[in-house]
């Protein structure tokens, strides 16, 4: 599964997933909402920007926050994913209400 981003894309990960047997699944193109790990960087850097006192650097932000975060966090973008899916096909592949 991937969001067709060049990276992705490039000729060498294709020949590995071909070697591997591996087949992509269909996926929209940048598609955020369908993806839980751009919630879950949305929700780390909006508690990172709210750290006082602020962290020297992004990476010891991300770990402050990460080391705190709450597992109902995640339960919730797992949970969540199902009504997500729904709610795309729904609005055609559009922004969804999330």
């Amino acid at each position: 599964m991937d969001d067709n981003a060049r990276p992705h894309r490039a000729v060498v990960v294709e020949d590995y997933l071909e070697g591997h047997g591996l087949e992509r699944m269909e996926w929209p193109a940048r598609s955020p909402d369908l993806n839980p790990i751009e919630h879950l960087w949305d929700y780390l850097g909006r508690q990172v920007a709210t750290l006082s006192p602020p962290p020297r650097s992004l990476e010891q932000g991300l770990l402050r926050v990460w080391s705190s975060l709450p597992i109902s966090v995640s339960d919730n973008l797992i949970y969540n994913m199902e009504s997500r899916c729904r709610q795309c096909i729904q609005f055609r592949g559009g922004q969804i209400p999330y």
